[in-house]
């Protein structure tokens, strides 16, 4: 499984819930180490990070503002570690009250939900920046598993379930919910909810600190390119 964390997975071949069953079954999942220089790390980026791209929230605070008017942030409640639910925070890309109108559901690559200003800011990693906040706080890491919402639907085999009825879901809540991660670096943004399943599991297995470091530099580049709602290869290195 550490080859996933590093070099990715052939994305053609999705697995199915089974499969990734008896790949937890056959090798223990352990807890991420709890480092301290992992922890470390994420509160010198992440103060450095609020300093430095305060003028960029209020850009884009305004720009959210003078778009529709409705709130500049939107708040979740997400899995954390161990269950133990917070509040993700996020500049706001969707039509106001979009979850009560819609439900939760991933974005479509032509989602009706999304705003004109919305698009710009996913294209860009920007909506997630408030969620340095949520890094700080000690609630999140800057690289991990992402923080799944509650509830949320998705389809796995077929079928219409949640994240919670996933194989692997209590050993994923093992390491702090991450701002980016292996899943969401290395593999296109559609591919199933198993195979994304399958890198987070490695990460949890494989945790080093030289991997954050990685998937951070990895993740800056995606960013300067606008890739992050690319729906093939973010990195195309």
């Amino acid at each position: 499984m550490k080859s996933v964390v590093e070099n990715g997975s052939d994305v053609s071949q999705q697995p199915s819930a089974h499969e990734l069953d008896e790949v937890i079954h056959s090798r223990p999942v352990h807890r991420v180490a709890d480092s301290k220089a992992k922890r470390a790390l994420d509160v010198l980026l992440g103060g450095f990070m609020l300093i430095l791209g305060s003028p960029v929230f209020g850009l884009v605070a305004a720009a959210i503002k003078l778009d529709d008017r409705g709130p500049v942030l939107y708040r979740q409640k997400r899995w954390g570690t161990h269950r133990r639910p917070f509040h993700v925070l996020k500049f706001r890309t969707m039509v106001p009250d979009s979850d009560a109108k819609y439900g939760i559901k991933p974005a479509d690559e032509d989602d009706d939900r999304i705003t004109r200003v919305g698009r710009v800011l996913r294209k860009m990693g920007l909506d997630e920046l408030p969620q340095i906040i949520n890094i700080v706080r000690g609630e999140m890491s800057f690289v991990g598993p992402r923080p799944l919402a509650q509830h949320e639907e998705v389809y796995i085999d077929g079928k219409r379930a949640e994240y919670e009825d996933l194989p692997g879901f209590e050993e994923r809540l093992l390491a702090r919910p991450g701002l980016t991660g292996p899943a969401t670096v290395y593999i296109p943004k559609d591919s199933s909810p198993v195979l994304k399943f399958e890198h987070d599991l490695a990460y949890v297995r494989d945790w080093s600190l030289w991997t954050d470091i990685k998937l951070i530099v990895l993740s800056f580049i995606i960013s300067f390119r606008g890739n992050w709602e690319t729906r093939t290869d973010k990195i195309g290195l």
